[in-house]
């Protein structure tokens, strides 16, 4: 509540506004890794936003931005974690002695480069303090002091669970086996795919819930089949972009090229289906940072380029 205060702090939105479009990449690296999946990552993100803004009404001093707001993304991750029964806890032990993280050593150097290089979806093997931990010093860069300050631990604290989180990282990659073989795409998912770039809209709006809903980042929610239609509009009136279908941490989504001949995705869709149509679309068009750590596992040759029978 304001506590009968004359106007909300517009002030302070619009400093939190113009932090969110600097800070919504950094964030989604944190909160990624943190759940394992970019998707619930970027829904981390959105709701950490969301709530940052409600707050900012119930404060009667403005906090430093950055760190609270990774400290909601953090909390509002570690809530989810819990309610999904995927938290791996472990309880903050002992601090013990190890070589300073901050020496600019070469040791030191190719496990900051090991963690950058880590697939998103293999941090939550770690137990929860300790990925936290590594994200924040070797893939953020944070320091020592910043990243007690957020997790509530002492410096020789985080220095141990780095130092445990990095040996077991590298032992997770050691152990990790090799890429499975792409999946061959659903039937509606390859329907889709064909409809799209033969940019046939109508067939497409055709395949619509009457209950639809979209979500496109910060953009307000779309609901109902009329209202959804138009998203169809916006690819229409630019320049034709592919799709084509793809795996991502266990999910069937959609890969976008905007740009046809390029060889890596510039963003995603996620299609949800309810007897046969389309309940639900996630695009993550306006947010290319997600797909910059999505590992993208396209279907095989033909089917990725959508060619195929798109009969009903």
């Amino acid at each position: 509540m304001n506590g009968g205060s004359s106007s909300p702090p517009t002030a302070r939105h619009a400093e939190l506004l113009a932090l969110a479009g600097e800070l919504r990449p950094e964030l989604h690296r944190y909160s990624a890794r943190l759940m394992g999946s970019v998707i619930d990552g970027e829904d981390v993100v959105q709701d950490a936003f969301t709530r940052a803004f409600a707050a900012l009404d119930e404060l009667e001093e403005a906090p430093a931005l950055r760190p609270w707001l990774f400290r909601i993304a953090h909390n509002r991750a570690l809530d989810l974690m819990r309610s999904r029964a995927v938290r791996a806890a472990e309880p903050i032990e002992a601090a013990y002695e190890v070589a300073d993280p901050e020496s600019p050593d070469p040791v030191e150097a190719l496990m900051r480069r090991e963690a950058v290089e880590t697939a998103v979806s293999r941090f939550v093997q770690l137990p929860t303090i300790q990925r936290s931990v590594v994200i924040l010093k070797d893939v953020l860069d944070q320091s020592l002091e910043d990243i007690a300050a957020l997790l509530d631990l002492t410096v020789n604290a985080v220095k141990a669970h780095l130092a445990r989180g990095r040996a077991r990282l590298e032992l997770i990659n050691a152990e990790t086996p090799a890429e499975t073989a792409p999946r061959p795409p659903s039937p509606t998912v390859a329907r889709y795919v064909a409809l799209f770039n033969r940019r046939d809209w109508d067939a497409l709006r055709a395949m619509l819930a009457d209950d639809v809903r979209l979500i496109q980042s910060s953009y307000p929610l779309r609901a109902g089949r009329a209202e959804v239609g138009m998203f169809f509009s916006i690819y229409a009136r630019q320049p034709p972009a592919r799709v084509g279908p793809a795996w991502l941490d266990g999910r069937e989504v959609i890969a976008v090229w905007d740009d046809p001949r390029s060889a890596k995705p510039s963003s995603f869709m996620w299609l949800e289906w309810t007897d046969g149509r389309i309940s639900f679309i996630r695009d993550y068009r306006h947010v290319p940072y997600v797909a910059d750590d999505a590992e993208l596992i396209l279907a095989a040759d033909g089917a990725a380029l959508g060619e195929g029978n798109p009969e009903a």
